[in-house]
């Protein structure tokens, strides 16, 4: 099986998180789930329901983080020499053909796609039209809404 991509800057803001999980909220739930007890029965204590659920919550986070993280593999976009060519981890203008909207796109890993950010999985519909294209070309894929028609108009790595 291959290992997910993930770009340099996506494992450090995973990692990121990661940190503020094992070293700021973890000692926090604990020290709450310490108070709660101290409270006294615990069968109706809503304080130490909630912080034993948080940190449930927290601690399969970091499970699920150290996993992604030991088994992506991270590509740092920095160093990619693809030319003029749009591979995993570009950053693509484009033009909607019918509307003439333009729209700048990172093409990442499914780890880190979010499309709020214009940061789209590489395994998604626009990004399997777009790598391999130049600037200039024109690509033709099916949104949810229909199919599309998009121009490349330019491409960097960044």
């Amino acid at each position: 099986m291959s290992r997910p991509p993930i770009t340099k800057a996506g494992a450090e803001r995973l990692r990121a998180e990661l940190e503020q999980l094992k070293f700021v909220d973890r000692p926090r739930i604990i020290a709450a789930i310490a108070e709660a007890r101290a409270h006294g029965d615990l069968k109706e204590n809503a304080e130490y329901h909630a912080a034993r659920e948080q940190q449930s919550f927290t601690e399969g986070r970091i499970g699920q983080l150290e996993g992604l993280l030991s088994n992506a593999e991270v590509i740092d976009v920095a160093t990619l020499n693809p030319g003029d060519r749009v591979v995993f981890g570009a950053t693509v203008e484009l033009e909607d053909e019918d509307s003439g909207t333009r729209v700048t796109y990172q093409i990442v890993g499914d780890l880190e796609a979010d499309i709020k950010r214009h940061m789209i999985a590489v395994s998604s519909p626009i990004a399997r039209a777009l790598i391999g294209r130049n600037a200039g070309d024109s690509i033709e894929f099916t949104a949810p809404n229909g199919v599309k028609h998009y121009e490349v108009i330019s491409i960097s790595y960044v």
